[in-house]
Parts: C-alpha cells; sequence; structure tokens
C-alpha cells in the first residue's frame, strides 16, 4: 500500500520519507508468518512501513546504499478484532490478483502501530525480498498488534501470487524470508528487559527488608532494655519489706 510522501520518521541525522507499508504471513496449515522472533517467537504476521532516506531522490535508488532505508516492524498477533486494521483487510477482495489496483478510504495509519512506540529492538540489516541488500535500518517494536482470527484467516486467504485470468492460479501464503544467521550484527533496545528489572526490584525489596529488620530488632532492643529496668528496681524494694 503506497503511502503519501508528507509522512516521514527522524532518526538522527537522517529524516526517512514513507514509501508504503506491505505484510508477511503464514498460512491456514498453521506455519506463523513474522519475519522477525523474539526469544525464539515466531508471531503469526508481520507489517512493514518501508522508508527512504530523504538525501536520496527515491526509493529505488535509496535501497542501493547503506544508509537507504529505515523499516518499522510490527509485530500481528490473534487477539481480538481491530478496526483500524480492517481499513485494509476489508479491501483485499478488490486486489485478490497480480496487477490490481484500488484506493484506499483514508485512514489515519498512527493507528495500526503498538501503543508504546518508544519500545523497540533496533539493527542495521537488509530488504527481506530480492535483492536482499544490505541497505535497512531495522525498527522492531516490542510490542505487537493483535487481530482477531477472521482478520487473519483473510489476510492469509484473499491473495493471489498470478494475473485474474491465469490458468494456474498460485494463492499466496507462506511469504516470508526464513530465519537468518544473526553474525555479528548489533541488535540495541530502547528498554531495559524484564530481566534486568527483575534484579532491580529484587535489589530494592531486599533493601526495604533489611530496614525493617533492622528497625524492628532495635525497637525489640528498647522494649527489652526498658523491662530490665523495671524489673531491677522491684529486687530491692522487695528485700526491703521482707527486713521490714
Amino acid at each position: 500500500m503506497s503511502l503519501l510522501p508528507t509522512m516521514y520518521i527522524e532518526i538522527p541525522p537522517f529524516r526517512y520519507i514513507a514509501s508504503h507499508l506491505h505484510f508477511h504471513w503464514g498460512s491456514l496449515s498453521g506455519h506463523k508468518g513474522s519475519e522477525h522472533c523474539i526469544g525464539g517467537k515466531r508471531f503469526s504476521a508481520e507489517m512493514h512501513i518501508v522508508h527512504y532516506n530523504s538525501k536520496y531522490a527515491e526509493v529505488g535508488i535509496a535501497a542501493e546504499v547503506a544508509d537507504g532505508l529505515a523499516v518499522l516492524g510490527v509485530l500481528i498477533e490473534v487477539g481480538s478484532y481491530n478496526p483500524a486494521y480492517d481499513n485494509i483487510f476489508s479491501q483485499l477482495p478488490q486486489i485478490k490478483y497480480k496487477g490490481q489496483r484500488f484506493q484506499i478510504p483514508q485512514f489515519n495509519v498512527r493507528h495500526l502501530l503498538p501503543e508504546r512506540l518508544d519500545e523497540y529492538y533496533r539493527y542495521e540489516g537488509s530488504l527481506t525480498t530480492p535483492p536482499c541488500n544490505p541497505s535497512v535500518l531495522w525498527s522492531v517494536f516490542r510490542n505487537p498488534v493483535f487481530i482477531s482470527e477472521e482478520q487473519l484467516h483473510l489476510l492469509e486467504t484473499a491473495l493471489y501470487f498470478t494475473e485474474q485470468n491465469s490458468s494456474s492460479p498460485v494463492q499466496m501464503i507462506d511469504n516470508y524470508r526464513s530465519l537468518q544467521q544473526e553474525g555479528d550484527r548489533l541488535v540495541t533496545v530502547s528498554f531495559r528487559e524484564g530481566t534486568v528489572l527483575a534484579v532491580t526490584l529484587a535489589c530494592v525489596l531486599g533493601s526495604v527488608v533489611i530496614i525493617a529488620v533492622t528497625c524492628w530488632l532495635c525497637r525489640r532492643k528498647k522494649r527489652e532494655g526498658h523491662q530490665k529496668i523495671v524489673y531491677a528496681a522491684a529486687v530491692p524494694m522487695e528485700e526491703n519489706t521482707t527486713k521490714v
């Protein structure tokens, strides 16, 4: 789906102009179609919003150079019905076959993204479709968005690689690239991982417990000290009474 060039993102020192968005998905056979995995988990589908560096004239030229593209990756999982995604999915029957075009009514693309835009994984990688040029700065959002089972079913069954009059129609399924070796590429994150947070919380809670126990021991010692003073003063009184 083509996007307006007035849309852009800024990742210093560059501005990247929006070009288009597209989807990758699996099939009804149970294959999940995301092109990124997190912690070994593959998601049901994935959306890519492709941008090109504003210092290049157009996306085709930018795709040939190392600093040419920036792609936002949105992981998609099955959950509740998503009206924002239905702006696209409901129009798929209009473009079932190769070469067909249809103008989608205007809607806010921001509604396709996760709520937390500040939590993402970032690395320098390549296109996932031929010629797979190493020209992409990837930003994959940490949190997935959810669509219904019915919406995913429509995405997995509506489209064909072939033209409408083809004698051998080929359904568009499993259009995702297989996982690649991580190699020596560096993946950065914009947030603290759960393990780090857990350790931090454990340290804080441990400190609180130590302070609480220390205060309790001090109060107990103080109470015990007061009792000894009272008891010590009572002994000579008993002795005096006996002598009288």
